[in-house]
């Protein structure tokens, strides 16, 4: 009888062990999907990310990522408007100082969001941001922003975030860009915490985008810059005004 029993029992064996191999690749899948999306679409400009603007694939190897910033004085400006939601976790306020910019490719532009923390505790956040339509994302150049950074405001903190942008001057230059005109960033602030491994995680909810926190306000983009960090993207200063350079 046992001798009957041990074929059962060794391939019980393996498909547990088959199983939970199965269970545990996709779990590690699950975590390192996130990042790598991220990379991804910062790369390519896919899903409505902006390109990451020193590794801008527009200009020639190794050229200076300056000599990008030359506006063409011949094209249309384009009119760039901007729109910003929290989670329905998150208790901030989350407005652009700005209904709109016009600005032409290859011109910086600067301007800025206001937080505040509507609770009475200190909390974490962290935006993510599209681009639409989604085929200008390629040439949407963040120089520097605050999206996918620790932004920490105390219980009824008010900050100033800045957003420094451009669009590439190869936008004019692509056919598929031909009739755009109007350009759309757009951020989510999410309620985010670190986890027993000092990852910070992000804590997904319903959105919510009330008239304060979803209006226009024009800015370029592209992804954030890899030398800025929380502390650099924060103003914790009086409203500021949107300049152009």
């Amino acid at each position: 009888m046992e001798q009957l029993r041990a074929p059962f029992s060794q391939k019980n064996s393996s498909t547990m062990y088959y199983t939970l191999s199965i269970i545990l690749g996709t779990v590690a899948f699950s975590y390192g999907s996130v990042p790598m999306y991220k990379m991804i679409c910062q790369t390519t400009g896919w899903g409505g990310q902006p390109i990451k603007a020193p590794g801008h694939g527009g200009g020639a190897a190794g050229e200076d990522p300056s000599e990008r910033l030359r506006p063409v004085t011949s094209a249309k400006r384009i009119r760039v408007t901007f729109n910003g939601s929290v989670s329905d976790v998150l208790p901030w306020k989350f407005t652009p100082q700005q209904r709109e910019v016009r600005v032409l490719p290859g011109e910086t532009a600067l301007a800025f969001y206001t937080a505040t923390n509507k609770s009475d505790e200190d909390i974490i956040g962290v935006a993510t941001y599209s681009v639409t339509p989604g085929q200008v994302a390629p040439y949407f150049s963040k120089i520097q922003c605050f999206c996918f950074e620790e932004q920490r405001l105390n219980a009824g903190e008010t900050v100033d975030m800045p957003v420094f942008f451009y669009i590439d001057p190869d936008f004019v230059n692509d056919p598929n860009m031909k009739g755009i005109e109007q350009v759309t960033l757009s951020y989510t602030f999410f309620k985010a915490r670190y986890d027993k491994n000092g990852h910070l995680k992000p804590m997904p909810a319903g959105i919510s985008s009330s008239s304060s926190s979803s209006i226009s306000s024009g800015f370029g983009s592209g992804s954030p810059s890899s030398s800025s960090s929380s502390s650099s993207s924060i103003v914790r200063s009086p409203v500021s005004q949107s300049v152009t350079v």
